[in-house]
């Protein structure tokens, strides 16, 4: 991608247009896309060389590089646009990438896309528009091929070469009766069928689709369960109204992946990425989960308070806090991290509540006696081979880690129970009970153990 760069630069210093016309005409779409980004950054307003340098693309490709723009360039080139090049750019984008792009942008730009797309692009703009942002009919596109049970596969294929050159896919198509999905057919099936079989004999009937209300995270992951290429959609009649296509799961897992580490961090997700993102924006994101982590703190700076005496009897028990609270942060944080991955993956479940805490349980208690095993020697040779403090210190070690791996473990699956995103229950938060609990713990056993009074 550097070099690239770096050759298209060079060409447009030297004004040789048309050779940087024919190195890009070879590039894939997306390249493009992080080459102009790379190469004009946030000067490209400013700079008459990127709308010179689009402009050359074929307009099939250019079509492509503009859906994998961020929206500011989007914004920027639609602005420049003729009606006419609106026009031509729009008829060779598909319809769920002029969706997408029209989310991002403010109305009078809307309109004004709305207003050069033909009729029947406009109304299955509209019609994708209406559904919920989270749903499948969302992420959908309505650009499939699709065929009747009596055509024969030469017929079929005279079918794909007159359309398919429009359609967001021709490997899987979809037979339909009505209007209604009664079986798919893939390129596959076709070239190994003879050309006068009909379509209705080679179809498969056992047909997965989604509903057009379904979340689209859902929808995503069925990709990944059954490996397919495209997932037909249909409405509450069992019509077919559309499809999802793998590139589009894919937008959506990477952004459901963003949203989850985001909420891992405790911080509120947003939509533009890090360096669009402003300053204050950033600090909104992340002040008010530390606000609430920072008072609910309090409850460790109680806890501690009331056990002042302990620390007068025996001093050195404040040299092993540290260690107790961030031994139990990481327990935590690493069965917290497991539970929610597999929660995502769908491979845990709330009815495996209990049976997720006996296997943590488990193995809390191989981890603890390995960790207090180490730290209770280290105590006994570092410390004046003091016995009673040793076993204190591990103790608390095996509790605290005990309970910091139900907690971690507990806490996801009752989020995901409630209707909460598990993610929200990750690090941070699930740090700060623990630091309280395994505070809680160490100076009781500290108090038992050394018959502090």
């Amino acid at each position: 991608m550097g070099e690239l760069k770096h050759i298209i630069s060079a060409l447009v210093l030297q004004k040789k247009y048309l050779s940087a016309k024919e190195i890009m005409s070879e590039q894939n779409a997306a390249d493009l896309s992080a080459m102009f980004e790379e190469l004009f950054g946030e000067d490209f307003e400013e700079k008459k060389e990127f709308l010179l340098l689009f402009r050359l693309l074929p307009k099939d490709l250019a079509a492509d590089t503009f859906a994998f723009m961020n929206p500011e360039m989007q914004m920027h080139l639609i602005g420049a646009f003729s009606d006419d090049e609106l026009r031509e750019m729009l008829a060779e984008t598909c319809i769920d990438d002029t969706v997408d792009i029209i989310e991002e942008m403010p109305a009078n730009v809307v309109s004004r896309i709305l207003k050069n797309s033909t009729t029947g692009a406009r109304k299955a703009i509209n019609e994708i528009l209406r559904y919920p942002g989270d749903s499948a009919g969302s992420i959908m596109t309505i650009e499939y091929v699709s065929f009747h049970r009596d055509m024969t596969v030469a017929e079929a294929f005279e079918k794909i070469r007159l359309v398919g050159v429009s359609k967001e896919t021709i490997y899987t198509c979809y037979v339909t009766e009505n209007r209604r999905l009664i079986g798919i057919v893939t390129v596959k099936d076709l070239f190994l069928a003879e050309e006068d079989d009909k379509i209705g004999d080679i179809m498969e009937t056992n047909i997965i689709s989604v509903d057009t209300a379904e979340d689209k995270e859902v929808v995503a992951n069925m990709f990944r369960k059954y490996d397919f290429l495209a997932i037909p959609v249909t409405d509450r009649e069992e019509r077919l109204v559309g499809i999802v296509t793998f590139d589009d799961a894919m937008d959506v897992i990477q952004e459901e992946n963003t949203e989850d580490v985001t909420r891992m961090a405790a911080i509120v997700p947003g939509d533009d990425s890090y360096f669009r993102t402003g300053v204050i924006k950033h600090a909104k994101s992340r002040l008010p989960w530390l606000l609430f982590l920072m008072i609910s703190a309090t409850i460790t700076g109680i806890i501690t308070t009331h056990y002042e005496n302990a620390f007068e009897a025996v001093p050195i028990l404040v040299s092993f806090m540290p260690m107790i609270m961030d031994t139990g942060g990481n327990c935590g944080a690493q069965s917290s991290t497991m539970i929610i991955r597999g929660i995502a993956l769908e491979e845990i479940h709330f009815k495996d509540f209990f049976r997720v805490l006996f296997k943590e349980f488990r193995i809390s208690i191989l981890v603890s006696a390995v960790l207090a095993a180490v730290n209770g020697v280290r105590i006994y040779i570092m410390y004046g081979h003091d016995i009673a403090l040793s076993l204190a210190v591990s103790l608390s070690i095996i509790c605290t880690v005990i309970i910091s791996k139900l907690i971690g473990s507990m806490l996801p699956m009752l989020a995901k129970r409630c209707g909460l995103d598990p993610a929200i229950m990750a690090t941070p938060l699930i740090t700060t009970v623990v630091d309280s609990c395994s505070i809680f713990l160490y100076f009781n056993i500290a108090v038992l153990v050394l018959g502090i009074g």
